[in-house]
């Protein structure tokens, strides 16, 4: 028996051990009544207040995030030791609080350590519950072994998230949607196409056909193409090594098409580059990109740059570089307004699933 239920058995019985026999019913409805009463005009002091914090890895993101949520950002302090060592401090008090912690977990590794680092003090500072708000959850891509002595890291992080104390994920577009069964806490899992289908529907793009640039890809383009009336092509990729891409066949007709190049992640840009020459090659029209998380290192501005694509429109589940910035070809669309309402929603212990219905199908 919880601690807080003993003075309430205690009343029950004095006051039915007190009451006439032929009273004794009505007594325990008259307590029953008191007590209901007595836990609804609490329910405010009951109910966890919900704290919002953010790491350092994509704070534009957190503080809009907060606007659309109408809440204030929580005060955290970090510090930075010389050799590189991260040390964080809750500034107000979240014992019995609802916590919520927006972090990307995209490279240096400090991103996820801070995130881990997090989670553990709002544990140890007896936050009731802990949510990791992770846009962009790094190391999904290496998802299973696919070769000998090689590690599945999509795992490994799911396992340190859930060891250091976090209740419940919320991300975006895994990489492979089959990650949320590494986790064994709920994860809330949101698809950018809730903001990126209505975006391309307002535009009224005629002939438009959307492309997966590989075979892993063909969920997510499938549900676009259906949000979009659109037809769908696959590209058939082979690669040979680590980000080094190359076409090897078109399955569909691009020719005279205005073509959707959709995918969950741009790195280097190779795939996209060799795609966008396979297709402009096809016949096809004007080339339109869609990703969510636009990782763009190394190359990948230069072959956007270079490659005959329109636009690329991202979300910002990661902080653009400062080249990206710049590109012309780079548009950012915000998937802020989705997760406040994640939050809202994980909070108010709401259902989620009408925020990613747009991907079913």
């Amino acid at each position: 028996m919880k601690y807080q239920e003993k003075p309430l058995c205690i009343i029950l019985v004095i006051w039915l051990y007190c009451s006439p026999k032929n009273c004794i019913g009505c007594r325990f409805q008259g307590f029953l009544a008191l007590h209901k009463q007595d836990i609804h005009s609490n329910q405010g002091f009951l109910m966890p207040e919900l704290k919002v914090f953010a790491g350092r890895s994509n704070s534009s993101l957190a503080e809009k995030i907060v606007h659309f949520a109408e809440l204030p950002l929580g005060q955290v302090e970090f510090k930075t030791f010389s050799d590189g060592e991260i040390w964080m401090k809750y500034i107000a008090n979240i014992r019995g609080d609802d916590v919520f912690i927006i972090q990307t977990t995209n490279p240096p590794a400090e991103n996820l350590m801070e995130l881990l680092i997090m989670i553990d003090a709002a544990k140890r500072a007896s936050a009731r519950r802990v949510t990791a708000v992770i846009p962009y959850f790094g190391y999904a891509r290496q998802d299973r072994k696919d070769q000998p002595r090689v590690s599945i890291t999509a795992k490994l992080v799911a396992n340190l998230l859930t060891k250091a104390g976090a209740d419940r994920i919320i991300t975006m577009d895994l990489h492979a949607p089959q990650i949320q069964g590494f986790f064994d806490i709920p994860v809330d899992h949101l698809y950018s196409s809730a903001v990126i289908v209505p975006f391309f529907l307002e535009q009224k793009i005629p002939d438009l056909t959307v492309v997966s640039p590989d075979v892993g890809g063909i969920k997510m383009a499938r549900a676009y193409a259906k949000r979009l009336s659109a037809d769908l092509v696959v590209i058939d990729k082979r690669r040979t090594v680590q980000n080094v891409a190359e076409v090897m066949n078109i399955i569909g007709n691009v020719k005279d098409r205005n073509i959707l190049l959709v995918d969950d992640i741009i790195d280097t840009a190779g795939t996209f580059y060799n795609a966008i020459e396979a297709l402009k090659k096809a016949g096809a029209k004007d080339v339109y990109g869609a990703c969510t998380h636009p990782i763009l290192s190394g190359p990948a501005i230069e072959r956007l740059e270079k490659s005959e694509m329109k636009t690329v429109f991202v979300t910002d589940s990661i902080k653009l570089n400062q080249a990206s910035t710049q590109c012309e070809k780079v548009k950012v669309l915000s998937v802020a307004q989705l997760f406040a309402e994640a939050i809202r929603r994980a909070y108010e212990h709401k259902s989620i699933s009408s925020l990613f219905d747009v991907d079913k199908g």
